[in-house]
């Protein structure tokens, strides 16, 4: 990337095993804490709604290093920069019938 050259605000995409292999990982180890909704429960919600003005930096190093000091683990050795980011990308839009 130049110098003053904005990112692409489009996530790489995972291909389609992966994606599908991404969103069940959402909805059962994310859910597990978030709640089986998103909608909150040991973790806060991660809807759309409540992730509309957080910065997607900030999203995306909690998915990927955790949250000292919280329940939030780091999934870094499991999941790429690229598909957290792709995951964030998931979660701001909604996950809803993805797959």
């Amino acid at each position: 990337m130049l110098a003053g050259q904005a990112a692409d605000p489009t996530p790489e995409v995972p291909d389609q095993a992966r994606r599908s292999e991404m969103v069940q990982l959402i909805r059962q180890d994310c859910g597990a804490c978030h709640g089986m909704q998103l909608t909150g429960g040991l973790g806060p919600p991660i809807t759309p709604a409540a992730l509309k003005d957080k910065p997607v930096a900030s999203l995306k190093a909690t998915i990927l290093d955790g949250r000292r000091g919280t329940a939030m683990p780091p999934w870094r050795p499991f999941i790429t920069e690229a598909e957290a980011e792709w995951m964030v990308a998931l979660l701001v839009r909604g996950v809803g019938d993805a797959r």
